[in-house]
């Protein structure tokens, strides 16, 4: 008499954009005929930038996550070590395929917790058919421009810091790439982060202040509909804005502002001349204490990083693939007008966020601290001040970042 194993059943969560769900949904469906029963739910970009990791592994199995909750996942024991489900070989070739840091970051006291699913960082961004002359190279013409035609900010939720760290480091300073204890280097911060405060101090008050408070998906979606502003010069990039929509005109993808030539960057090995300043975004996909994980499950996980499916599938999916080889390939650039083609330098330089445990909230309060900073014209001594003060408070003494 023959028995029939059941099928064991899994729940994932990812975010309710097409570029975090359509991928990923496709692909449980196809992977259903080979006996994996893989059911995924949404939430918003929101819960995916600040909802407790610790909260989300007590309820699902897979989870779609930013590298900066990998701290506190870690601390708090609830993902399972990637070195324990796939063989050394595999993870070497996974990282080897990622282009610029999107596998490393998602690797914290010398582990692996979550496979770089998808790539992203913050990029340029135009209405080239409104834009009077090119596209700033690098800040000085930002500035110009600004006081010639509407530029926006990304500054809402947890972007305003994320801009403030992405022109530091286009001007030497990486956010904690030095001394971890210091959110900036130098005696108080420094030279880079006072000069990229300056910067943004001046560039606020030119800015058009409409969409202040819109998320990235939001400033893309007002930009292709609506005619109020023509260049944003620090939003992660979503390839999906790139083509024209229903009631959207295409948007023209580009590498951010340079910043001044420097002889090295805090964070950037090897990093000279003049730098793209922009903050690694992208998600990880990471498996749940909760998951036992079968033989179905550890090779549909395999497949997504597989070159083909990353090259083949994901970008046809309304996805954003992490492999190099995908974001160099002429077939997916004339799928989505270049948008590839025209980002990869700023994705090669992307910084990572710091990824101790307490970082999130760190990351939203000093947003919060940064906007209030802007609105009130403060200097740079004291916004910095007051942004390593909080840096201070939020970081567990000796832990890593």
């Amino acid at each position: 008499m023959s028995t029939v194993q059941a099928t064991r059943s899994y729940r994932g969560l990812t975010w309710d954009h097409p570029r975090g769900h359509v991928a990923l949904e496709r692909a449980a469906r196809d992977a259903r005929a080979h006996g994996l029963d893989l059911r995924w739910e949404r939430q918003p970009l929101e819960g995916f930038e600040s909802h407790p990791i610790e909260d989300l592994a007590e309820r699902y199995d897979l989870i779609v996550l930013d590298h900066p909750h990998i701290g506190d996942a870690v601390a708090g024991g609830c993902l399972q070590p990637l070195e324990s489900l796939f063989d050394a070989a595999s993870l070497a070739a996974w990282r080897a395929q990622s282009i610029g840091r999107s596998f490393d970051s998602y690797r914290y006291a010398g582990t692996q917790w979550a496979l770089p699913l998808d790539a992203a960082t913050q990029v340029a961004v135009a209405r080239e058919d409104r834009l009077e002359g090119a596209l700033p190279r690098d800040w000085a013409e930002v500035l110009a421009l600004a006081r010639r035609q509407p530029v926006c900010l990304s500054l809402a939720g947890p972007h305003a810091a994320l801009t403030l760290f992405s022109m530091a480091a286009a001007h030497g300073d990486a956010p904690a790439a030095g001394d971890p204890d210091r959110l900036f280097t130098g005696e108080g911060a420094g030279e880079g982060a006072v000069a990229a405060w300056e910067l943004l101090r001046e560039l606020h008050a030119l800015a058009f202040g409409g969409w202040a408070a819109l998320n990235p998906i939001g400033i893309l979606d007002a930009m292709a509909r609506q005619p109020e502003a023509v260049y944003c010069p620090l939003v992660y990039g979503y390839v999906n804005y790139a083509v024209a929509g229903d009631g959207r005109q295409p948007l023209h993808f580009a590498d951010v502002p340079a910043g001044p030539t420097v002889q090295g960057v805090h964070g950037v090995q090897g990093a000279q001349g003049p730098r793209l300043g922009s903050t690694l975004g992208g998600t990880g996909l990471a498996v749940s204490r909760r998951a036992t994980v079968d033989d179905a499950l550890r090779r549909h996980l395999a497949a997504l990083m597989s070159p083909a499916m990353q090259r083949d599938f994901i970008p046809f999916a309304d996805g954003q693939p992490s492999a190099r080889e995908a974001w160099a390939d002429p077939r997916v650039n004339a799928a989505w007008n270049g948008f590839y083609a025209r980002t990869q330098a700023t994705l090669e330089q992307a910084i990572v966020r710091p990824r101790h445990p307490g970082y999130i909230p760190f990351q939203t309060e000093a947003s919060a601290l940064v906007r209030d900073a802007l609105a009130q014209g403060l200097a740079a001594a004291p916004a910095l001040a007051a942004l390593q003060a909080l840096y201070a408070r939020r970081r567990p003494a000796g832990s890593e970042v």
